[in-house]
């Protein structure tokens, strides 16, 4: 087994064991503001820029601990179109509270970074204040998938589908999610394969909104993503190590 298949199978098995509130997740979420529009913020850019706040991965190991809403901030100043928040806490440190704080800062959407495999998940993101959820298609049967879209859908949420190999993309490509990643790296492995991924994003219809994530810290980088069929890119670690996060974001963006 891998990284996602040991991540996720614990994660199935402490829902299981310890169920979320839905019912009280739900009374949160029905009386806090309408979702900010994620899908529109990046058709209106190009190329768009999800900027992640992430404190540390399996991967990278600790990567920074900057003051969120700072950080957010920073995100916000630069241009970015989104800002994702990786909310996972057993292998990435992740915490809820990471997503309010960006929320409060920053008036960009907010996407919910983090492994959902059960629709109170989803509900607890909009509970928490995302405007957009992550959903993995690897981690997901085709019918979790489109029973997780239909709840953020119901919710007001966007989502972003991610995907890593063609048998993820047919998945992603068979429900009506607009806003479709390739991931570069395998989540198995944690291995990076960015060839791998822009080979993937002409599969991606011109309808949709096609994301590449990981893999990306330089202009050029940005600019093969987009020449391959990209609307944007999600980059992390290239933004929380770097001094001037809002100065990265303009350089990625050609702006600087």
């Amino acid at each position: 087994m891998g990284f996602l298949t040991d991540l996720v199978g614990d994660l199935r098995r402490r829902l299981e064991l310890d169920p979320l509130d839905e019912s009280g997740l739900l009374a949160i979420a029905m009386h806090l503001p309408p979702p900010r529009p994620f899908e529109g913020s990046l058709r209106r850019t190009r190329p768009a820029v999800i900027a992640e706040y992430k404190r540390s991965s399996p991967s990278a190991g600790a990567i920074a601990e900057p003051d969120v809403a700072g950080q957010a901030r920073a995100y916000e100043e630069g241009g970015a179109a989104a800002i994702s928040v990786l909310t996972e806490p057993t292998r990435f440190d992740g915490a809820l509270a990471d997503l309010r704080a960006v929320r409060l800062a920053v008036d960009l959407p907010v996407l919910r970074k983090d492994f959902l495999v059960h629709p109170a998940q989803v509900i607890e993101s909009r509970a928490a204040g995302a405007d957009a959820v992550l959903l993995i298609a690897a981690a997901l049967s085709e019918l979790e998938l489109k029973a997780m879209l239909a709840v953020a859908n119901d919710l007001g949420l966007d989502a972003l589908v991610e995907t890593h190999s063609a048998g993820d993309l047919a998945k992603a490509l068979a429900t009506d999610a607009p806003v479709v990643g390739v991931n570069a790296r395998d989540l198995e492995t944690l291995e990076v394969d960015v060839e791998r991924a822009l080979a993937m994003l002409p599969d991606v219809p011109p309808d949709r909104v096609a994301v590449l994530e990981s893999g990306v810290s330089t202009r050029e980088e940005v600019e093969r993503a987009i020449d391959a069929g990209a609307r944007g890119v999600l980059v992390g670690e290239a933004l929380m190590r770097s001094p001037d996060p809002g100065a990265t974001i303009r350089s990625l963006r050609g702006a600087a």
